[in-house]
């Protein structure tokens, strides 16, 4: 993964791109910036086939969908390396494109966009999780 000097951020990748960059890169980290209601009702990324856990960070707060003031904050106190790169993932790529450019505001150089998210684009029918995303790459994933 090569940052982008055209870009506020480090770039996009795919999910099958970034499940390959964690099974490659131990210092790699995934920041899940959905809601805890998305976490606990559609699912979430299952890194313990690698012996790791993504990180839960709320972008958005739920119930009322505020930006959490304390993002940044909350990504220091578990991404101790500003110099590792940083996989964030949402449900299609809109709000963790805007936590890598706050990541990397705050200093993180390689702060990446998992394009895709978690359960991509909506198909034909209005669907999530069957055209692209993590879901539809069929990476390990689970539901509480």
């Amino acid at each position: 993964m090569v940052p982008s000097p055209s870009l506020p951020y480090a770039g996009d990748i795919s999910a099958a791109d970034a499940w390959q960059q964690l099974q490659s890169d131990p210092r790699i980290q995934l920041v899940d910036v959905r809601t805890v209601a998305e976490w606990n009702f559609v699912g979430m990324p299952d890194l313990s086939p690698l012996g790791r856990q993504a990180h839960c960070i709320e972008w958005q707060q739920f119930p009322g969908g505020g930006r959490n003031p304390d993002f940044v904050a909350q990504a220091q106190q578990v991404l101790r390396d500003k110099e590792a790169p940083v996989l964030l993932l949402c449900r299609s790529g809109a709000r963790s494109r805007a936590a890598a450019i706050a990541l990397t505001n705050a200093g993180f150089t390689q702060a990446f966009n998992i394009g895709d998210g978690f359960e991509g684009d909506v198909d034909g029918e209005g669907h999530r999780g069957t055209s692209n995303g993590w879901k539809a790459a069929d990476l390990p994933w689970r539901q509480s």
